[in-house]
């Protein structure tokens, strides 16, 4: 296998061997903690423009499995893993980790310390990386890791035209696709509804036209203050009183819109495993999340109460809004390959649209 380096923003260096297309490439590197799953993690639109290090040591048993994709490509630019699987073993197997890889054109890395290489990301924070052949340039490296930056997030993981699924569903849902996980229609098919998701560009005037029950804003990659003109179309959207949901993404740029701010976090929350409690029982939960931006709690407006919170670090993870019948989660209640202990959220979305007929 062909020798390959990922070099970091501070200047450190690990040495690795290539696996899936070769190349070399330059992103925001960043870890998940999630045991299972990486088929959900490696076709999420959230990851776009970024470097993953998956901190489960293999990689690749169970093969790849078409049907449990998120998105129909990868959006991140590289894999990094300790060990990667070459014979997987699973009667749904379609296929191995590399061969996919390749075919998406989506450099691996393995052989490398990523435990070492989680633990320093979590000191220095979510910082820059390249994998690169070479590292006889250092310096011209570092410089240019200094220099990248992630940018036209949402634009590039939209869809670009409006489909419509489940014709005959008994409540209609639009989903504002930001980047949005197959597995959020997936769920609101399963309860009835009638999906019809339009890109991250479409009017509030434009969705309203289509007389939604309720609408769906997804998740997606990226700084959610990038969006200034999503942002107005969902304040109007807001205004409209008409039953909204948002996740992730959706949830920060709801809070956007009704005047609230966000900030990055150190190192994000990714991974299958992050406690959240909801504010008015006092339970928690076991939620899936991928974002390394919060909404900030002290910023939210007077008709914005804090509904989750992050058991770890008690960061904003839920908002609901008293002048409209619209509420947000930062985490994925839709989540696939789990934990699927939020997914009563989808039910009570169904219940403020009005029930199922």
């Amino acid at each position: 296998m062909e020798k390959l380096y990922l070099v970091l923003e501070n200047g450190q260096i690990f040495e690795g061997k290539s696996f899936g297309a070769s190349g070399e490439i330059t992103g925001e590197i960043v870890f998940s903690t999630a045991m299972t799953g990486y088929l959900e993690t490696i076709t999420d639109p959230s990851y776009f423009g970024q470097i993953v290090v998956q901190t489960f040591p293999l990689i690749g048993n169970y093969g790849v499995i078409p049907s449990d994709f998120e998105s129909d490509k990868p959006y991140l630019k590289a894999y990094v893993v300790r060990e990667w699987c070459q014979e997987p073993s699973n009667f749904r197997c379609e296929g191995d980790l590399d061969t996919f890889l390749k075919d998406a054109g989506v450099i691996g890395l393995y052989d490398i310390d990523t435990r070492q290489l989680t633990k320093i990301i979590r000191e220095y924070g979510v910082m820059n990386a390249k994998i690169t052949k070479s590292v006889e340039n250092i310096d011209e490296i570092i410089n240019e890791l200094k220099a990248y930056k992630v940018t036209g997030a949402v634009k590039s993981a939209t869809c670009n035209s409006v489909k419509v699924y489940n014709e005959e569903g008994n409540k209609h849902v639009v989903l504002m696709d930001f980047g949005e996980k197959a597995n959020i229609q997936r769920e609101l098919i399963k309860r009835g509804c009638k999906v019809t998701v339009v890109p991250s560009y479409t009017t509030a005037s434009e969705i309203l036209a289509m007389k939604p029950d309720g609408i769906m804003l997804s998740n997606g990659p990226g700084d959610p203050a990038e969006n200034v003109e999503i942002i107005e179309e969902i304040k109007a959207l807001v205004e409209s009183k008409t039953p909204i949901f948002g996740i992730c993404l959706g949830h920060q740029l709801t809070a956007l819109s009704q005047g609230a701010t966000t900030s990055k976090l150190k190192y994000g929350h990714r991974g299958g495993n992050q406690p959240v409690k909801e504010v008015e029982t006092g339970r928690v939960y076991i939620s899936s999340q991928n974002h390394g931006y919060a909404v900030d709690t002290e910023s939210l407006p007077a008709h914005a109460e804090l509904s989750w919170v992050n058991v770890n670090d008690g960061t904003c993870e839920g908002v609901i809004y008293k002048n409209s019948p619209v509420y947000t989660v930062q985490f994925h209640p839709e989540a696939c390959g789990g934990p699927k202990d939020t997914m009563f959220l989808f039910d009570k979305f169904i219940n403020v649209m009005g029930g199922t007929k």
